[in-house]
């Protein structure tokens, strides 16, 4: 039968690990391919991208923090400046997607200096040593281009000593020691993608019927018969797959008769493979329930809401966690080298009535269990630097009387308009010209004025609070906020002087060690979550009647620089420190 040529479907196989003479790396996968297999399974098929991208999702959750922060907060703070985001969530992926994933640690001067993401496709484990272990990673970009004389890159593995290392994380399975397969099988994704293949080319091809094509003048030698395939496939075919069968015959009466096999009731039978694959592709993850994961569902739940509570429970016990557990035993053997030991956890996407806390006896332990962050005092995080004084609050008026403020006079101004202080901004005269009418007749006054005021406006900033984030405001920050409430305002010019002058150590305002620093940029200190609005407020009318060119009310020079909102402090000042790169740590704060 050496003149038919049939095209075989893609089976799924256990990746088969490969040791050869003649190379010191170890190959997983028929042709070393394995990983590239699971990226396509991940890339090709609908459902498989779906789950494992809700999946990653919910191993991530909202990045990792540690229930002692508070309690060690130089450890906590060196732990988030070795470790970006960015990085945690590409190992999260392909710890899922891979079934491993790798740190890379960089040292500098006998310290880790960064623990950043490494591809975990790109690296291939040495053989091991006679005492059966497996001291470096080979590295190339890409796997399927290595042959006998490509110079590999090697990296040593974590606790080699040299300035860069490889850590991988992955989970301990029998029968496999170089490497540890994904948990999940690919083969009903690689369906799934075959027939939406198969139907984006049935549709594209008019539904046409499976053809023949008989050459009737002699059968050539093999060679040449798959040449005139070759050929005949290229001008004939598209890119999903061959709908054109080639025979090769003697004569015309010899000729290959191929019987059609008519399929009955087609939509319902790819309805009832597309549903299967989708089943299957969740059973293999382990999927309590679709809508987790944001797909329909109907099963025996009362109700959709019992359901998702009921399989969040299970789903994050049995399969999120123990990802979330590798990962965090992983950064606590990385961390142990800095002298770094807290008590890390991912804090979560769920919601907190999804969970059972019935038996979770303190904070910390709630903390842990649930991934919820219980917001600590600013207070209790900066207790280390406190005052502890009898006369706080004494100490605490005489540092507040640095930054005096004016309550606005409803007899000679009306506020026209508040905003946050944006980067974005209109300048203050044509905020000014766009929200005031400017017919009006105005009277200048010139007590408490602000160089950002003109003739017919005034320009204030008040505190104001800027993040949602719970937790109980330090002192200074309460009596900002009870300030604002009985009307309050400050120009920018106070601001600045009390930047300067104010006792920070008394007002309890923790920021590099007590030292002065900007209130325009950084409010409270570190931790705060408050911010300034702009308000403007419009003279009320006077007795003569004014132009209508507001340059003809201006009865001040330009704006020095120094006092300028822009660019000095312009995108600190709408921002909540809580919610700024590191808390809102002054620039100069040294760990």
């Amino acid at each position: 039968m050496d003149n038919l040529h049939l095209i075989q479907l893609n089976e799924y196989e256990r990746p088969t690990i490969t040791e050869e003479r003649n190379r010191n790396w170890v190959g997983i996968g028929d042709n070393n391919d394995y990983y590239q297999c699971l990226i396509d399974a991940y890339m090709d098929s609908t459902t498989n991208n779906a789950v494992i991208n809700g999946i990653v999702n919910l191993i991530y959750g909202k990045g990792i923090d540690a229930t002692d922060s508070s309690k060690k907060p130089e450890q906590y703070a060196q732990m988030k400046s070795l470790l970006k985001p960015k990085d945690l969530r590409c190992v999260s992926q392909d710890l899922k997607i891979l079934g491993e994933a790798s740190f890379q640690i960089t040292y500098n001067k006998n310290k880790i200096s960064a623990i950043t993401y490494f591809p975990r496709e790109t690296l291939r484990a040495e053989k091991m040593d006679e005492k059966g272990n497996i001291n470096n990673y080979y590295y190339a970009p890409d796997w399927t281009k290595v042959t006998k004389n490509t110079k590999l890159t090697k990296f040593p593995v974590f606790g080699s000593g040299a300035q860069n290392e490889i850590y991988i994380v992955k989970r301990s399975l029998t029968g496999f020691y170089y490497y540890s397969p994904a948990d999940y099988q690919t083969s009903y994704a690689i369906l799934e993608k075959e027939i939406a293949d198969y139907l984006i080319n049935d549709t594209q091809n008019g539904f046409s019927g499976t053809k023949v094509v008989n050459f009737n003048n002699g059968v050539p030698d093999r060679e040449k018969q798959l040449q005139i395939k070759t050929d005949v496939l290229n001008k004939l075919t598209g890119s999903y797959g061959e709908k054109v069968i080639v025979a090769f015959n003697n004569n015309a009466e010899s000729k290959t008769t191929v019987e059609d096999i008519p399929l009955n009731d087609a939509p319902a039978h790819y309805e009832y493979l597309s549903t299967e694959c989708q089943t299957k592709i969740m059973v293999t993850h382990r999927v309590t329930s679709p809508l987790l994961l944001g797909l329909g569902s109907a099963n025996g739940f009362s109700s959709n809401a019992d359901e998702i509570k009921n399989a969040t429970l299970l789903f994050d016990n049995i399969v999120i966690k123990p990802y979330q557990n590798l990962i965090i035993d992983a950064l606590d053997e990385i961390l142990a080298y800095n002298d770094i030991s807290l008590n890390l956890y991912f804090k979560t996407l769920e919601p907190l009535e999804f969970m059972e806390l019935d038996d979770v006896v303190s904070e910390e332990q709630r903390e842990e269990e649930t991934g919820i962050k219980k917001e600590e005092t600013e207070l209790e995080i900066m207790a280390s630097k406190q005052i502890k004084d009898k006369d706080s609050d004494k100490l605490l008026h005489d540092a507040l009387n640095s930054l005096k403020g004016e309550i606005m006079n409803s007899d000679e101004v009306e506020m026209i308009d508040i905003r946050d202080v944006e980067e974005d901004n209109e300048s203050e005269e044509d905020w000014a010209a766009s929200m005031i009418q400017l017919s009006e007749t105005v009277d200048s006054k010139e007590d408490g004025f602000s160089t950002l005021d003109k003739s017919m406006y005034k320009v204030r900033y008040k505190y104001a609070k800027g993040s949602s984030r719970g937790g109980e405001s330090r002192e200074f920050c309460k009596e900002m906020m009870a300030r604002t409430r009985q009307g309050i305002v400050y120009r920018l010019e106070d601001i600045d002087k009390a930047s300067r002058d104010m006792n920070f150590k008394a007002a309890e305002l923790p920021m590099h060690n007590g030292q002065n620093y900007d209130l325009f940029k950084f409010k409270g200190g570190v931790y705060c979550r408050h911010k300034w609005q702009q308000i403007l407020y419009k003279i009320k009318k006077g007795k003569e009647t004014g132009s209508k060119d507001l340059d003809d009310y201006k009865t001040t020079k330009a704006i020095p620089k120094s006092y300028e909102p822009k660019p000095r402090g312009r995108k600190q000042a709408v921002k909540a420190p809580v919610n700024m790169p590191n808390n809102g740590h002054h620039p100069n704060y040294k760990k």
